[in-house]
């Protein structure tokens, strides 16, 4: 939200801060799934749980904001996502072949906005590099 706000000079009419809680249970029940707290100034908070075997899905979890109080429409919903760019560094403790293998497997894992269900026209990443 930062870099938006300093690089585009706008801060939006509704924010909704998104956190996914990983619960150690097999399932989550649907009537549980989702908790939202007004923070004031038309900023929320929103928490999704998901059990381990939960298939992740911040589209349909968000359908069931309306019956928590926060209706927010799926084509006027833009999603931030970071993206973090794992580099290798000679001299930081660990060999230089393992940090590679991991910059490597890192650039090959699954998307996160593929891995949560979210259209990809709705999304704008927000990249750091991350020294290893």
């Amino acid at each position: 939200m930062l870099h938006n706000l300093l690089h585009n000079k706008i801060l939006h009419e509704r924010t909704v801060f998104l956190t996914v809680k990983n619960e150690d249970l097999p399932r989550v029940p649907s009537s549980q799934r989702v908790q939202v707290e007004n923070l004031g100034h038309n900023c929320y908070q929103l928490n999704i749980h998901y059990g381990f075997l939960d298939e992740r899905d911040i589209p349909q979890a968000l359908s069931q904001c309306k019956e928590v109080g926060l209706d927010l429409d799926p084509m006027q919903t833009s999603y931030f996502i970071a993206r973090q760019n794992v580099i290798p560094r000679v001299g930081s403790g660990m060999a230089l072949w393992r940090e590679a293998l991991f910059a490597t497997m890192s650039r090959n894992a699954r998307d996160a906005a593929d891995y949560y269900r979210v259209q990809a026209n709705r999304v704008i990443e927000l990249g750091t590099q991350v020294e290893i």
